[in-house]
């Protein structure tokens, strides 16, 4: 690389002078106009809750994932986290996924696709586990606060036990101007396999708030909690209420 440099003629040196003068806004302009882009997080929990179930039992969860994303609206992605250790599900869930999100009339946005859950360190005699699922989200904006509305819909496979899982699901969040705090706020109902309770139906909820500092790095702390088994009540580091704290990353 260094023998490369050396070796610019002086009209090299010239054009390239010219290149860096020219305006930040002409690269912003490119970059805006790009077809493809690619977005990513980590993060790293205190507790990994999904729909209010504890998957790393009460303990530290490390997760990532990236996103390419297409001027159309389409995407693929992946994304994973660390779990508690289980023959079922092992060490690791890694949830590949796609689809198509983009505003539908102004105000209102729209996302559809669907998700493969998938254990790759699980015990092989533990029989399946991958799960599939398809999702659709409706997306108003109402002023300052943006509300999610989602359903989604896992169809009778093998890991599912012989049935299937709905999952329906209400969002709002909403920052405070001029500050990098905003607040959040969810409920879920979930009927099917996929919980723990006697009756296969279940809630979850979680309030929470989060600041962004630092470029992307954000804090975050959540309560969050979710029906148990009424025979077993609550079990901890799965269905007992709890406070989960974030330290994230998002580029």
């Amino acid at each position: 690389m260094l023998t490369s440099v050396r070796s610019l003629t002086a009209a090299t040196l010239l054009v390239g002078t010219a290149l860096a003068a020219t305006p930040a806004l002409a690269q912003d302009a490119e970059e805006k106009a790009s077809p493809i882009t690619v977005t990513g997080s980590t993060t790293l929990v205190t507790d990994y809750r999904f729909r209010g179930v504890g998957l790393s039992g009460g303990d530290i969860a490390i997760q990532g994932g990236l996103t390419l994303n297409t001027t159309p609206g389409f995407y693929v992605g992946t994304w994973a986290s660390s779990l508690e250790d289980s023959p079922v599900y092992g060490e690791v869930e890694l949830d590949i996924f796609g689809g198509w999100t983009g505003e539908v009339t102004d105000g209102l946005a729209a996302d559809v696709g669907v998700t493969y859950y998938a254990y790759p360190s699980k015990d092989a005699g533990a029989g399946p586990s991958d799960v599939w699922e398809f999702y659709g989200k409706l997306k108003p904006t109402l002023g300052p606060v943006g509300l999610t509305f989602g359903l989604y819909y896992s169809p009778d496979q093998d890991s599912l036990g012989g049935g299937d899982n709905l999952y329906l699901s209400a969002d709002a969040g909403v920052g405070i101007p001029q500050t990098p705090i905003s607040f959040s706020a969810h409920v879920g109902y979930t009927d099917g396999f996929l919980t723990l309770t006697d009756n296969g139906k279940a809630w979850d909820w979680s309030v929470g708030a989060s600041a962004t500092v630092l470029g992307g790095l954000s804090l975050g702390l959540s309560y969050v909690g979710v029906e148990g088994s009424k025979i077993n009540g609550s079990i901890d580091g799965v269905t007992d209420d709890t406070v989960v704290a974030s330290l994230g990353y998002a580029f």
